[in-house]
């Protein structure tokens, strides 16, 4: 297999268009056409992960975190990020970053922290906006099946657990083809008027060129009418964090030595514990300051995150615990999570587990 075509398979998790604007995801290092011998699955890419993969005959590292996260003026091997870049290289290493694209998936690091923890029926917390379109378009009456048909198996049409989603109504079109025209239906200089259907879907932005070509494709007309609109409903689909609820509720400092245990965690800062049940938990892996309020909003009564800095531990406002576990320590699992799928969905292939351990901080 090539690194596009897993890079295909991983995009089918996480695509690339659902990262956040400031990232930077896909293909960082290599080139799309290698033959992949080996994958190393790691969190960092790092160093020791090269090197680790060189041994393993990895020569595709598929990392959670982008090794290049700003723009590189120069490549001399004089920061850890040069160093690695200039190693792969010199290797044939390819290296591929996931990242917010895997933040934003409902299968993601979220979705493995509440597997972790034993949080059931999960759902997004912070839903990204702008992710749902519609497009209406106007088709023959005897060509609506067929335009549908190829609308929905490009991904149009899908809402939740449903597929094939539409609406429709009749009415009458009109149009009056010109000299340079070459019409299927009417006759060139004469107004024609055609019984067509009116065809409402909606899908999800990343999937507009795969829809416009199956349009374009499969409409009988040589122009298509058709009109695409961003609208602003909420995708359960993609988004930040999540929140769901404990199979049966516990004390405050029963659920904090839960989490401290099964996120393997040294240390869990927390703000005022308030003497209620801890239910419904709120999760968000990585630096998720930015996303207490949301998980006030939802009702929690405990958000797990990391990187809550000392005046924001106040925006708990005495409604929510807020803890506070370590941004290697909520992310940890993500490679985990990418190697049980990338054996299910390439059985036969070499996949390893990065053994490198790339957590930057150490306590005493």
């Amino acid at each position: 297999m090539t690194v596009q075509e897993i890079a295909t398979i991983l995009e089918e998790l996480a695509p690339l268009p659902h990262a956040e604007e400031f990232d930077n995801v896909g293909l960082l290092v290599g080139d799309h056409k290698q033959e992949v011998t080996g994958i190393l699955v790691t969190l960092d890419t790092l160093e020791v992960v090269v090197d680790e993969a060189i041994s393993k005959n990895c020569n595709l590292i598929v990392s959670f975190h982008p090794i290049i996260f700003k723009g590189l003026k120069k490549i001399t091997g004089s920061t850890y990020v040069e160093r690695v870049v200039l190693r792969a290289i010199a290797n044939n290493i390819a290296i591929y970053s996931m990242h917010t694209a895997l933040d934003n998936s409902k299968m993601g690091v979220n979705a493995k922290i509440c597997e972790v923890l034993g949080i059931k029926n999960p759902k997004i917390l912070i839903p990204k906006q702008g992710t749902i379109k519609k497009l209406i378009t106007y088709t023959p009456l005897e060509a609506v099946d067929t335009v549908k048909s190829a609308l929905f198996q490009a991904g149009a049409g899908e809402i939740g657990n449903y597929s094939n989603c539409s609406f429709s109504t009749d009415g009458t079109g009109s149009f009056k083809p010109g000299d340079a025209t070459n019409p299927s239906v009417g006759n060139i200089g004469q107004v024609h008027y055609e019984k067509e259907a009116q065809i409402h879907v909606i899908f999800s932005f990343e999937k507009e060129k795969a829809i416009l070509d199956a349009l374009f494709t499969n409409h009988p007309y040589e122009e298509v009418a058709y009109e695409i609109t961003t609208l602003q409903n909420v995708n359960q689909d993609i988004g930040m964090g999540m929140v769901g609820v404990l199979e049966s509720e516990m004390q405050e400092t029963e659920f904090l030595r839960h989490l401290k245990k099964k996120m393997n965690a040294s240390v869990v800062r927390h703000s005022e514990l308030l003497g209620k049940k801890v239910k419904k938990v709120a999760v968000l892996g990585g630096s998720g300051a930015f996303a207490i309020k949301a998980a006030l909003k939802s009702g929690a009564d405990i958000f797990v995150s990391s990187d809550i800095k000392y005046h924001e531990f106040y925006q708990a406002e005495k409604r929510l615990v807020i803890a506070d576990i370590g941004h290697f320590e909520t992310e940890q699992f993500t490679k985990d999570l990418l190697v049980d799928y990338l054996i299910k969905k390439i059985p036969n292939f070499a996949i390893s587990l990065s053994e490198s351990i790339t957590n930057p901080i150490k306590y005493l």
